[in-house]
């Protein structure tokens, strides 16, 4: 049986996506996470440890669990530590110092400068440093490795980005932060496979939602893109060029860009695909996102699976208050929107919420498919809008 190695965070929802696709094609998948080393298998599912911030042991360890077929990572970190294993091993994956490149946001720049790709003015600076000279407003100011869009804050003057950094400061104990000009325009987020260097795009996703601040919540992912071809020829040289710049090889890339009038911007391209429960919206032919990914890290040609036709969008179902979720009203009529394929809640009663900046999580998942990306879009917007989240304020939650 072929083994493929999952290197991941946790033991979360899209863990088991990728378990499932596994069991269905007859691969065996063993996890490396970096859980507590001293409790021995606590969830029972056989899983190696490896200390992320200190992996060279558990990875050595992984030793006498090989050999393995293919190798995996879901998040940004797993993917750093699985280039390393895959270094190690002689597996098929993005090389380390590609992988830690693109899970640094001043690294991400600096190649993406280096390569002669659009890039904002950006400075540097630790959590308790004076505002350098040159400033040029409106910036972001972000965590260097932070995730998703937690302590990403827009900041419009001096003062603004002040509070900024001390709110960041009480997050993150210690972060080196980003400042970057702000950047406007339509944002995208791009998912696809990277074999010997080459970009292959599996979707591009429209945001339709304007992104511009305070904070940097996603909501919404509509594919296929609705711009014109001209545009979203250019965005996937972009892509290629950025992938090229990072020097990612091999394996699953997710990213994010920007569009204006000056052309396209290159956020960031993770060595990983897209987080969460949002690969379901992806169907290949009847096969998940997860199924192709495995096949490709076993080194098979998937280049004849393409995006199934039709409209296909996702809600990440925004955290509208801190506080305790208590529960959510209206599903059965929210399901019953047109298009809505499945809504997902996936905050537990009693879980504390908290909202971006200082938040990094989301209540659910709403799935629509259509004819139209417009079609799809609205049954999403139309299906939470008939959905009632009762969360009881904490005071403690509030910053």
């Amino acid at each position: 049986m072929r083994r493929v190695l999952l290197v991941a965070a946790t033991t979360g929802y899209q863990v088991r996506e990728f378990s499932g696709a596994a069991e269905a094609l007859g691969i065996e998948l063993v996890l490396a996470t970096d859980r507590c080393h001293i409790l021995t298998d606590p969830w029972g599912d056989d899983a190696s440890a490896v200390r992320f911030e200190d992996p060279a042991e558990g990875i050595e360890a992984l030793a006498h669990r090989g050999p393995f077929d293919g190798i995996l990572a879901v998040g940004d970190r797993p993917a750093y530590v699985a280039a390393q294993i895959a270094e190690r091993f002689g597996l098929g994956f993005h090389s380390a110092a590609a992988a830690q490149a693109a899970g640094n946001k001043l690294r991400t720049r600096e190649c993406f400068r280096e390569a002669g790709l659009r890039v904002p003015a950006f400075h540097v600076i630790l959590h308790d440093a004076s505002l350098p000279d040159g400033i040029r407003y409106p910036c972001v100011i972000k965590p260097l490795d932070g995730s998703a869009s937690r302590g990403v804050i827009r900041a419009d003057d001096a003062a603004g980005l002040r509070a900024a950094r001390e709110r960041i400061g009480r997050m993150l104990r210690n972060p080196t932060l980003l400042i970057e000009d702000f950047i406007p325009g339509r944002e995208f987020a791009l998912d696809g496979l990277v074999t010997g260097g080459r970009l292959r795009v599996l979707a591009l996703f429209d945001k339709p939602d304007p992104l511009d601040g305070p904070f940097f919540e996603e909501t919404i992912y509509v594919t296929p893109s609705r711009e014109p071809q001209a545009v979203q020829s250019a965005i996937a040289v972009a892509a290629q060029q950025a992938v090229t710049a990072l020097g990612l090889t091999q394996g699953p890339v997710h990213a994010e860009m920007r569009v204006n009038d000056a052309g396209v911007w290159v956020l960031e391209v993770a060595a990983r695909p897209i987080g969460g429960l949002c690969a379901r919206v992806l169907q290949f032919g009847g096969r998940t996102l997860e199924e192709i990914l495995l096949r490709h890290a076993l080194g098979e040609d998937v280049s004849e699976f393409s995006l199934d036709p039709g409209a296909h969008a996702v809600m990440m179902i925004p955290i509208p208050t801190a506080g305790s979720f208590r529960g959510v009203e209206g599903l059965e009529k929210a399901s019953q929107v047109a298009g809505v394929e499945a809504i997902v809640i996936t905050a537990k009663e009693g879980q504390i919420l908290v909202p971006l900046p200082e938040g990094a999580t989301y209540l659910g998942f709403i799935f629509a498919r259509a004819g139209l990306p417009a079609e799809a879009e609205q049954a999403l917007r139309d299906a939470h809008a008939r959905l009632a989240f009762d969360v009881s304020p904490m005071l403690s939650v509030v910053r």
